[in-house]
């Protein structure tokens, strides 16, 4: 399967058509953003890391039932999707206080949360992908009632066997970032699952171990990434 057309070019990936019109390849990049694109830089082989840790999680998530847009790792950086029409909602999931859950509400970071919550943002960089209910939701059509249920019922789902996952190696997921997509009338989970959009400490010494790094100028952060790699291919 080869590239053809650049479909799209986003802040960590490039997405190009192929020879076949319902698949396409996610190149992943190294460059890092951060504060909705207001901070840049690089992280070496930051686009090899992703894409091992996704094609590994996408595997594991398909043999748990949950469905996604991953067809098979191409090379080190590329990966063969499904063509997804993208639900322009980011659906966050948080099981511990970190980030803007602790800026806007003032929970302690480190709060472990009785229960998850799942937040949706809508996906739109120029208003700064800012927070939304479900009303807000279905007024601009992003997704029906129905689909923003499903969307939420995934995530959980998909939190579960993640929060599982990680602390059999050591790691807490304290939140994710997840992004779906509408495939031949199947919602189908896409983009990545990665130090990139995942919050990940250590779960014996709660060091940071994702973007965290970058965004707030900590060192370490082809370190962490790599550490993360390591735990979740073993």
């Amino acid at each position: 399967m080869n590239k053809t057309t650049l479909l799209h070019e986003g802040k960590a990936k490039k997405v190009f058509m192929t020879e076949d019109p319902d698949l396409v390849i996610q190149e992943f990049k190294d460059d890092a953003t951060a504060f909705n694109n207001k901070k840049k830089g690089t992280i070496a082989d930051k686009g090899v890391v992703n894409n091992a840790i996704s094609c590994r999680l996408f595997t594991m998530l398909e043999a748990e039932g949950i469905r996604t847009h991953l067809v098979e790792k191409l090379s080190e950086r590329d990966m063969l999707c499904r063509r997804l029409d993208i639900i322009k909602a980011e659906v966050v999931t948080r099981n511990v206080a970190a980030g803007s859950l602790v800026r806007r509400y003032g929970f302690e970071e480190g709060t472990v949360l009785e229960d998850p919550i799942v937040e949706f943002y809508l996906k739109d960089d120029d208003l700064d992908d800012p927070l939304m209910i479900e009303a807000h939701a279905v007024a601009l059509g992003v997704a029906s009632l129905d689909e923003l249920a499903v969307l939420k019922r995934r995530a959980l789902e998909i939190n579960a066997v993640l929060k599982q996952f990680f602390a059999d190696r050591k790691l807490r997921l304290v939140d994710f970032k997840l992004e779906f997509g509408r495939h031949h009338g199947e919602i189908l989970l896409g983009d990545e699952i990665s130090p990139d959009t995942c919050r990940f400490w250590d779960l014996e010494t709660n060091e940071k171990m994702d973007k965290d790094r970058f965004r707030f100028d900590l060192g370490g952060v082809e370190d962490a990434y790599s550490e993360v790699q390591k735990r979740v291919l073993s």
